[in-house]
């Protein structure tokens, strides 16, 4: 496996930590916990799309583009890092943020990461839910084409075979921190969402001889949907670095069952997780992805699902810019 021969520009801050969980650990009674730190990135206050626009802006830049377009939800950190990476690289940047929430809060649709993708330079326009946003984004390249710009759309979530291989890259440097450390790996557990962090972390893995299984915990689609888009992107990745047909359908597991009232809605188990993670660790989770991700993975543990014995890692995705995006939910949930 030779991820050396893709393009690739450096943003991000590398080898992000991996650190023990002491008193998560010790509040929980076991396992031992771990936290691969993947909001400590660097790139516009961290998180894990920086490793993929590592991949996406090098090809980008290679066919000579000279503007950005990507979209995702009101409160994309995805959105975010790629108005950063635009920034830094000096290409114009346009952002397509889909209303999938309904939310009417000021918070929600201004503050947080909006507020931060305008600050980077790009322009923000909205679209309604549930509307064809890869259309639309090839709509307004079109657009951009007839004004003699040269756009480049990445996916939501930074999604596809190129963007996946950041967390390829990702895989090979958690073996060797975990190698080094003499930790053996028992689970990683991550949030999962546009798929590609966990396409690229089992393309990884599978790839360096299957070492470490991986549990996405899912933050938007049903548990079906969201295994069948795992393994079609892990599968696309491995064949788009020469690997072949080596990823199988049972590599792929996610857990769904803390999605609660949709993508990006509050839940009472994420207000816990990220209150829980904030006052034992000092580490701040993000309340759409992560902190969803935490809360699977401490009901887990309360369920007896993992050996006490073992040793058990949460990738943390960042994006704890979105807090203050939300606000109100946790006074909701009497957090004040």
């Amino acid at each position: 496996m030779n991820i050396a021969k893709f393009p690739r520009v450096s943003f991000a801050h590398l080898p992000t930590p991996l650190e023990p969980m002491k008193r998560l650990t010790a509040v929980l009674g076991g396992p031992r916990l771990w936290i691969k730190r993947d909001d400590c990135t660097g790139l516009s206050t961290g998180g894990n799309k920086t490793r993929k626009l590592e991949f996406l802006m090098a090809e980008a830049v290679s066919l000579g583009a000279d503007t950005i377009i990507t979209q995702g939800a009101t409160q994309s950190n995805h959105a975010r890092q790629t108005a950063a990476a635009a920034a830094k690289l000096g290409l114009a940047c346009h952002i397509l943020l889909e209303d999938r929430t309904g939310s009417q809060d000021e918070s929600y649709n201004l503050n947080g990461n909006v507020l931060l993708d305008r600050l980077h330079g790009a322009t923000v326009s909205k679209r309604s839910g549930g509307v064809d946003m890869q259309a639309q984004m090839e709509a307004l390249a079109d657009d951009l084409k007839l004004d003699g710009k040269k756009p480049y759309v990445i996916p939501g979530g930074g999604s596809n075979a190129v963007g996946a291989l950041g967390y390829v890259n990702a895989a090979l440097e958690i073996v060797y921190q975990a190698s080094s450390m003499g930790l053996n790996i028992a689970t990683l557990v991550h949030a999962t969402g546009s798929a590609g962090t966990q396409a690229g972390l089992v393309a990884g893995f599978k790839a360096l001889g299957g070492q470490v299984p991986v549990l996405g915990i899912g933050v938007r689609a049903p548990k079906e949907k969201q295994e069948n888009n795992v393994f079609d992107l892990a599968q696309r990745t491995a064949q788009h670095m020469g690997l072949g047909n080596i990823i199988k359908r049972a590599d792929v597991v996610a857990n769904c069952d803390y999605v609660g009232g949709g993508y990006g809605v509050p839940t009472a188990g994420m207000v816990d997780a990220v209150t829980l993670l904030a006052r034992t660790e000092g580490i701040l989770l993000d309340p759409v992805y992560s902190g969803k991700g935490m809360d699977g993975l401490v009901d887990l543990i309360r369920k007896g699902h993992f050996d006490k014995s073992s040793d058990v890692v949460f990738l943390h995705t960042g994006g704890s810019a979105a807090l203050f995006a939300y606000p109100d939910a946790f006074s909701l949930y009497g957090y004040q």
